[in-house]
């Protein structure tokens, strides 16, 4: 199986321009190309799995990946997928959330020797001149084009500022240049990318000549990465300071029965064969199928070690064992509790269970908090140090989530 049939076989593939050749290019390590990244916060989450896989499987066929940071098109913000206007980020935040984002990428992708190269587009956009910009670039878009896009249409009803409405010049300008200085050659992007990607292709046809091309393949990121990048409590993180291992581990262990065959297929490397045979398991042999995947992904994420914490930790809690040691763990002070004792809300608060009193006093009404095996009923129920001490103190959120608390 070649990577091109391997990437399809593994529902990576939406779109492509020019199929032939892309297959070509990839299939023999001829590929130069970027993804792009915008950095609107200091870590990276699950939903970036499917480009940074991409990203690591290309590059094993010999491929050169350029992971782009939008420390520029970060200044405008993106309007894909949005109802409301991004708030507009500071370069010193900007920059410190691009600072974070390297650590993260080694894990998935070789950068030594050249390999693979991280890129800031704030390099060159910031030295533009606009009105040159406006001249050698934007004379080459259409408007009437540019409003038929998706990214644009679904905004027009709420308002489309220009800041935005920017946004596919500079991205179209980002291929073209890495095009001319570094020979990408090939650029790539979830489907909600496509308009966006297809102005840069253009571009470098329309500025170059026909001989000149500039290939395209996307993702689907928008139904599925996207939906992957978030839970109902917020973002899924790749930092283990916002997602710990044990977290991230239960996060991939919960999935959707109906995801998990496809999570298998997209973001790990266990073989095609292997996961076809999984394909019609229920029951049991599915949360093995789900073990698995939690398994295949928090080893990649945070390593081997980290993976069988969280698998040992995970497999005490719902299987009855005492070793509660590897669950995820706040260590209190007794000077943490006001006149001695803390409410179970405040006690969540400081674990990080929920993200305000109301959202806890919404969690006990619905008869989702447990300490221990006793169901709490008031959110004003409270606890002193001597209630902590000596014992596994265990919180749990729904059904799911577990978390351990302990005095110094």
């Amino acid at each position: 199986m070649t990577l091109y049939e391997e990437l399809q076989a593994r529902g990576l593939i939406a779109q492509v321009t020019d199929e032939e050749e892309i297959k070509e290019l990839i299939n023999n390590g001829k590929a130069t190309f970027y993804i792009g990244f915008d950095p609107t916060a200091d870590s990276l989450h699950v939903g970036h799995f499917m480009a940074l896989n991409l990203m690591r499987r290309m590059q094993r066929a010999g491929n050169r990946p350029v992971a782009l940071i939008g420390g520029g098109t970060g200044m405008v913000g993106d309007p894909s997928g949005r109802t409301d206007m991004r708030q507009v980020m500071t370069v010193e935040t900007i920059q410190h959330n691009c600072d974070r984002f390297k650590d993260q990428m080694s894990k998935f992708i070789d950068f030594s020797e050249g390999r693979a190269l991280l890129l800031n587009n704030a390099d060159w956009l910031l030295k533009l001149n606009y009105v040159e910009l406006l001249r050698e670039v934007g004379a080459c878009f259409s408007v009437n084009n540019m409003l038929r896009a998706e990214c644009y249409k679904q905004r027009m009803e709420k308002g489309l500022s220009f800041l935005e409405f920017n946004y596919m010049i500079m991205q179209s300008y980002d291929f073209y240049h890495m095009f001319q200085t570094i020979g990408c050659n090939l650029q790539c992007g979830g489907d909600d990318q496509w308009s966006n990607i297809l102005g840069g292709t253009e571009l470098i046809r329309r500025k170059l000549g026909k001989n000149a091309y500039g290939l395209t393949i996307t993702l689907l990121l928008t139904s599925e990465g996207k939906k992957m990048g978030k839970t109902q409590s917020g973002a899924v993180w790749l930092d283990p300071e916002k997602t710990s291992p044990y977290d991230f581990y239960q996060y991939w262990r919960n999935v959707d029965d109906a995801d998990v065959i496809r999570c298998l297929r997209m973001l790990t490397d266990v073989p095609l064969d292997e996961i076809d045979a999984m394909a019609h398991w229920e029951g049991s042999q599915l949360n093995q199928a789900k073990e698995l995947l939690a398994m295949e992904l928090t080893t990649l994420v945070h390593s081997r070690e980290e993976a069988e914490k969280a698998r040992q930790a995970s497999q005490a809690l719902f299987g009855g064992a005492a070793d509660f040691s590897n669950v995820p763990t706040t260590e209190l002070a007794e000077a943490d509790f006001n006149d001695g004792k803390l409410t179970i809300l405040e006690l969540m608060l400081k674990a990080g269970l929920i993200s305000s009193k109301g959202d806890g006093r919404r969690l006990i009404d619905q008869g989702g908090v447990f300490v221990g095996e006793e169901k709490i009923s008031s959110a004003m129920q409270a606890f002193s140090p001597e209630d902590i001490r000596g014992s596994d103190f265990i919180i749990r959120k729904g059904k799911k989530t577990f978390h351990r608390i302990s005095l110094q």
